[in-house]
């Protein structure tokens, strides 16, 4: 079959591997669509994989064509691509994004920009009939921002400042919207993604280097600060914004993957102690019997709480992988959501 095979760091091939056989307790899936996450580009082009040679790609979907249970053939499926030990204490508690030994497709094993992937059963997500492939190909996506929303801890009638307007900050405004809270600020540094934000319905985007986003927060709220930021961007400019624009005894959720070192002048830090700010991390999404993002996005997809197509604005071929990666790695143009479709 045919894959984009990462050989090493800035060496990516479009080229014929073996064919994946399931083992046992796996599925062979038919990959529909595989979308290209903003950590696949450092992945790519600086960091590496854990090994070489390692098929990239973990927000995928597919159909599959092979399993021991034949109910399951041609189901759609989209598949969440942590691999937990199940023997340490967070497994032991269904918390899997924070489990010690973890495999991951796409990044320590083999993952989704092929043709074909031998996956868990038991990391399958089924879809419904109603949600396309291209839409549950970001399953992965909305559960991350899911699972971030929800440790902001808000709902009707707060106010939600979340800062960075790409894939997943976009995300998490819509759910913050299907939970009705009021006010939904989207800062971002460039037009584009401003103007992006606002055709998506969502009138209170900002280029915060343009405009006032403190004006604009003290307008809405009536001077007393947003119930709770949401960091989305990793760099320590926009997390001291979020600590100078939460309410008192707000709340503000660290999402965002950092691509350096991060720091707070003395002003940012006392920002937290006067105001006895409330400081949440967020990773990962859950899988679990009792808590499952996944299960709660595909919903979501379905009864269209969540509209995900409007968010792809890209779409190539697996041997058009040169065109995707240097779009995004060069910032040619305002994208969003870039992805294979198979």
């Amino acid at each position: 079959m045919k894959a984009l095979n990462l050989h090493g760091v800035g060496d990516l091939r479009y080229e014929d591997v073996p064919m994946p056989v399931p083992g046992p307790g796996e599925v062979l899936l038919k990959i529909r669509a595989v979308g290209i996450c903003g950590s696949d580009i450092p992945r790519v082009f600086t960091k590496g994989t854990y090994h070489f040679p390692t098929i990239i790609g973990h927000e995928f979907a597919g159909e599959i064509v092979e399993a021991d249970d034949s109910e399951l053939v041609g189901r759609g499926a989209s598949v969440f691509p942590l691999l937990p030990c199940g023997k340490c204490s967070a497994c032991q508690e269904e918390q899997y994004a924070r489990c010690s030994d973890y495999d991951y497709y796409g990044s320590r094993r083999d993952g989704a920009m092929a043709e074909y992937i031998a996956v868990k059963q038991e990391n399958l997500c089924l879809l419904p009939k109603e949600v396309a492939y291209e839409e549950a190909a970001m399953s992965e996506p909305a559960a991350v921002a899911l699972h971030a929303f929800r440790r902001s801890g808000l709902g009707q009638g707060d106010t939600l400042l979340i800062y960075g307007i790409g894939t997943i900050g976009l995300i998490v405004a819509q759910w913050a919207k299907s939970a009705g809270v009021k006010n939904i600020i989207l800062a971002a540094r460039t037009d584009d993604k401003v103007e992006f934000a606002r055709t998506l319905g969502f009138p209170l985007a900002v280029n915060a280097k343009r405009e006032s986003l403190g004006k604009l927060v003290e307008k809405v709220t009536n001077g007393r600060g947003a119930d709770a930021c949401i960091e989305g961007t990793g760099t320590s400019e926009s997390w001291a914004e979020c600590l100078n624009h939460v309410k008192a005894g707000g709340r503000v959720v660290c999402l965002g993957n950092p691509a350096g070192g991060m720091s707070l002048s003395q002003d940012a830090y006392w920002k937290i102690l006067r105001k006895e700010l409330t400081l949440v991390g967020t990773w990962n999404s859950s899988f679990g019997s009792r808590e499952n993002d996944w299960r709660e996005a595909v919903l979501a997809m379905q009864d269209k709480r969540l509209d995900l197509k409007g968010l792809i604005t890209h779409k190539f071929s697996l041997a058009e992988y040169k065109e995707a990666f240097s779009l995004m790695r060069e910032r040619r143009e305002m994208y969003c959501k870039v992805m294979f479709v198979i």
